[in-house]
C-alpha cells in the first residue's frame, strides 16, 4: 500500500512566517528556489472560519505551484495528515537577513 507524501513548509513572506502543506516539494529549475506544488488547504464549508486559513487559500487560489527563494524556507517536515495553514506574525524586533546560497571557494595561484 502506497501512501502520498505530505509536506509542511514554513518560509518567510513580507515580514511574516507562512504555514503551508503541499504534496510536493521539489528543487527549483533555478539555483536557490524550492518549487512547492499541489497546495493543500481546508475543503470545509463549516460555520467555524480560521481567518489565516481563509487569507492563504485567497492568495494562492488557482496557484498550481509557487516557487520559494531557499533562503526564506525555515523547514520542510513530512507529515502523516494535514494541519492548519497559516500566517503568523515574526514576534520581535529582528529580520531575517538573507544569506548569499553560493559562496565561491577560493582560488589557489
Amino acid at each position: 500500500m502506497t501512501t502520498e507524501s505530505l509536506y509542511r513548509v514554513r518560509f518567510y513572506s513580507e515580514d511574516k512566517i507562512y504555514e503551508i502543506y503541499a504534496k510536493d516539494v521539489l528543487q527549483g529549475e533555478l539555483y536557490g528556489f524550492v518549487i512547492l506544488a499541489d497546495l493543500i488547504f481546508d475543503n470545509n464549508t463549516t460555520v467555524v472560519v480560521d481567518p489565516s486559513e481563509e487569507k492563504l487559500k485567497s492568495e494562492f487560489g488557482g496557484v498550481r505551484q509557487t516557487i520559494i527563494p531557499m533562503h526564506s524556507i525555515i523547514r520542510i517536515d513530512e507529515v502523516e495528515k494535514r494541519g492548519t495553514a497559516k500566517i503568523s506574525e515574526i514576534n520581535g524586533n529582528v529580520t531575517q537577513f538573507p544569506s548569499p546560497v553560493y559562496t565561491p571557494g577560493r582560488s589557489e595561484s
